[in-house]
């Protein structure tokens, strides 16, 4: 989820933290543990620093370790410990508990997800993407709105927040119905589709689509039921060329294909440059695919520049590429 949710996400914990007596008739306590959720809301997803060094390890690391086994368990306690230093008179108990339940929120709710997260970590590096709620739900996000504002005005905290998870419940639960009928109207557009790959917007009525068969990749938007192709690419195998294969070990192309499931690529002569460029076909906006990976090989079959992430023109990655073509 996005940064704002989860925020509002711990607020909401701070609430059900009152139905321990502990948190609710100890004032020291209860600020320690207030600290602990908010921190631990937010604590996972300390490596977006990563974009400070580079998309690539930032594609290739966001949401894994970070969001492993271990790390649910370490942040409480590094957190917790922190908290009783500041906070000598405060339970420790009490504090890592309602922490951990922060940490571990805030990454079984990520889950959900297109992008998802390598929770199962050190058990399995696989990506865990259910792909049924959007980053930012507006839906999920009002609900923990209005369920602070009745705390702010005088309603009880713990009964609050109780009936706000209860409806968040069955609101998940309709999305993977509807994602399940979305799924259905899919195979019934492309038959014989090898890969589905269906993900939520910020319209609950509308899905992103892309789904590819032996022969083409299709792209599309489902508005419930319907399902409307915009998109068709057929399915070339990338032809054999010293130029392409040191393209591909490139940490850019390395990062994006370990990424993206789904995409289509072009090669072309620029100057006396190679360019490789791949294409996720997840994410089309506005006929535009943004998110790509480019490198530029030259006839020594060195890569001599090249970028992966979201760019919305050819002169914004000319600029990340800091490419100029030869006149």
């Amino acid at each position: 989820m996005d940064t704002g949710t989860h925020i509002v996400m711990g607020a909401a914990i701070c609430g059900l933290a009152m139905a321990d007596p502990v948190v609710a008739t100890d004032s020291v306590t209860m600020t320690a543990v207030y600290v602990g959720i908010v921190s631990g809301s937010l604590i996972p997803d300390i490596d977006t620093v990563l974009k400070l060094r580079n998309n690539a390890v930032y594609i290739s690391n966001h949401r894994g370790i970070t969001h492993s086994v271990p790390a649910v368990m370490l942040w409480p306690l590094v957190l917790a410990t922190l908290l009783s230093l500041v906070f000598p008179a405060s339970e420790f108990f009490h504090v890592w508990a309602w922490t951990f339940l922060a940490v571990f929120i805030h990454v079984f709710v990520d889950i959900f997800n297109s992008y998802g997260t390598q929770a199962l970590r050190p058990f399995s590096n696989k990506w865990v993407a259910i792909g049924v709620i959007n980053t930012f739900d507006p839906i999920i996000f009002a609900l923990h709105i209005i369920a602070i504002a009745f705390w702010i005005f005088g309603m009880d905290p713990v009964s609050t927040f109780t009936f706000l998870y209860i409806v968040v419940f069955f609101y998940y639960l309709l999305r993977f119905a509807v994602k399940a009928a979305v799924k259905a109207a899919v195979k019934s557009t492309v038959p014989d589709a090898e890969h589905i790959f269906i993900a939520p917007t910020m319209n609950f009525f509308q899905w992103r689509v892309a789904a590819s068969n032996k022969d083409c990749h299709y792209v599309g938007r489902a508005y419930g039921r319907s399902v409307n192709i915009y998109d068709r690419f057929k399915r070339e195998k990338m032809p054999e060329s010293p130029y392409i294969d040191a393209a591909m070990t490139d940490k850019n192309i390395d990062a994006f294909v370990t990424f993206s499931p789904i995409y289509r690529w072009s090669v072309s002569q620029i100057g006396d440059l190679y360019e490789l460029r791949l294409i996720d076909l997840r994410y089309r906006s506005k006929d535009y695919y943004p998110f790509v990976a480019v490198a530029h090989v030259n006839e020594d079959l060195e890569v001599v520049n090249s970028y992966t992430g979201w760019i919305f023109s050819e002169d914004k990655l000319r600029k990340k590429l800091k490419f100029v073509p030869n006149s």
